[in-house]
């Protein structure tokens, strides 16, 4: 990882991470002890100064789980305000305005109409044509580039 990953201090302030797999951590053992099991290491360099952490790999894929999960809550959040947009800009990961969640799966063009395959949250995909200009309210979108 790097400092563009958008992880700041309390600050606002970037904060440089870097993540190294495998390294063995200094531990006070008898003689003759195995090895210390790999660690995962983590390093982050705030202006404040540097922090380093390790943890077991376990630990290391729970911390992963528990971040996918707070990132996908965050995205899946609604909006202050819903969004409209134009069917002909629909991307994947949109979602639309509505009782049932609805996720856009792909959006194709094809002249002035737009084929939209959507995913419900019940897991069912179904495609809607609609016209290039017809207006589209989403209860979400994700940012450019996803």
């Amino acid at each position: 990882m790097s400092s563009g990953t958008g992880i700041t201090d309390a600050d606002g302030h970037p904060v440089p991470v870097a993540v190294t797999a495998g390294e063995r951590m200094p531990v006070t053992a008898p003689a003759g002890a195995p090895d210390p099991a790999p660690r995962v290491g983590i390093r982050l360099t705030p202006p404040a100064g540097e922090l380093l952490w390790s943890c077991t790999p376990e630990a290391a894929r729970e911390l992963a789980a528990v971040l996918l999960r707070a990132a996908e809550e965050a995205e899946n959040a609604p909006a202050e305000r819903p969004v409209t947009v134009e069917a002909g800009e629909l991307r994947r990961g949109d979602v639309r305005d509505g009782d049932r969640a609805m996720t856009v799966e792909s959006a194709r063009a094809d002249g002035s109409t737009v084929h939209v395959t959507w995913k419900s949250g019940a897991g069912r995909s179904w495609t809607q044509a609609y016209a290039a200009d017809a207006v589209i309210t989403l209860k979400r979108r994700l940012p450019e580039g996803r």
